[in-house]
């Protein structure tokens, strides 16, 4: 079994460590922008399917309450 001769500084392990949360956090930025804009509909490079029936009740229960 392989095992390595030195041991890792931790400055090393840290500075790696800084750039796989970096890496983890600017894609959960990008999905929370486009999970933004898609809720205020201003999305326009992301094309997704609505359901038109659940679209048209939750209107026609709204308009009912007023």
């Amino acid at each position: 079994m392989a095992v390595p001769k030195k041991r890792t500084s931790k400055s090393k392990t840290k500075i790696r460590r800084s750039i796989w949360k970096d890496k983890a956090n600017t894609i959960a930025l990008k999905a929370f922008s486009l999970a933004k804009s898609i809720l205020t509909n201003r999305s326009k490079s992301f094309y997704y399917a609505t359901n038109q029936k659940l679209v048209d009740s939750s209107e026609s229960d709204s308009v009912g309450e007023n």
